[in-house]
């Protein structure tokens, strides 16, 4: 799998920490410390550039007021709506925006993308509106692209993304039952053309069934199995 020397490292569940061969760092869904999967030495993230935030469940954006205080990113992304909750809650340097919005910090561009899920955030026992979950997509200066769905069933304008932006790999959840499985998933990597995949969101709890090899037979069924499938544990890195 070519990552043009991007470091991925899953934190279990839809968390992913990324580290570019300039050291910049940039965090996925920050459930961290109440993560289950996550490793027990890998619950302090470190300094952070950027977080990115796709949707308002607390499995991922659970940890996202301690992250960003422990961490003291220059932005926290999010859909307009979770961007205020967060600033709200005393977050700083967020920054709210909508879906087929650009950010450019420099050493990366990052669009918001659609994603076809839920978005409450419970705060205590009320659940709020928190705008619509979505996706981003991460197009460094070397021109490497990489598609992070967040949660999402699949969805037509995938083809969309991947003609407008070309990722080559996409982080994809497989779990089922809240977001797409395997067979979903095989049928998106078809729509957005890509050549590799990182699966998410599947494996912390038993009702999330999808699985690697579940999603490898999925993709040869459909005449894919050139794709490659990463499978990684917990903690474990990539590039």
């Amino acid at each position: 799998m070519d990552l043009h020397g991007l470091q991925v490292t899953w934190l279990g569940h839809g968390t992913f920490k990324l580290r570019t061969m300039a050291g910049k760092s940039l965090l996925i869904d920050p459930w961290v410390q109440d993560n289950p999967a996550c490793p027990a030495d890998q619950k302090q993230v470190g300094k952070l550039d950027t977080v990115l935030v796709t949707h308002g469940h607390g499995d991922h954006i659970g940890n996202a007021i301690t992250v960003a205080r422990q961490s003291q990113p220059e932005q926290v992304i999010g859909v307009f709506e979770i961007a205020t909750w967060l600033a709200g809650k005393g977050v700083q340097n967020t920054l709210g925006m909508n879906k087929g919005g650009t950010v450019d910090l420099g050493w990366v561009k990052i669009t918001m993308v659609h994603a076809d899920h839920s978005c409450g955030i419970l705060d205590g026992d009320t659940m709020l509106y928190g705008g619509e979950a979505v996706g981003y997509v991460l197009r460094f200066q070397d021109g490497f692209s990489l598609y992070a769905a967040g949660d999402t069933n699949v969805f037509s304008d995938m083809r969309i993304i991947g003609d407008l932006y070309h990722p080559s790999v996409a982080i994809l959840p497989i779990g089922d039952l809240y977001t797409m499985g395997p067979r979903e998933a095989a049928y998106a990597a078809r729509l957005l053309n890509i050549s590799s995949i990182i699966p998410a969101h599947f494996g912390t709890f038993p009702a999330l069934s999808g699985t690697p090899a579940a999603l490898r037979a999925a993709l040869s069924e459909l005449g894919l199995s050139q794709i490659a499938v990463a499978e990684m544990q917990p903690g474990q890195s990539l590039g």
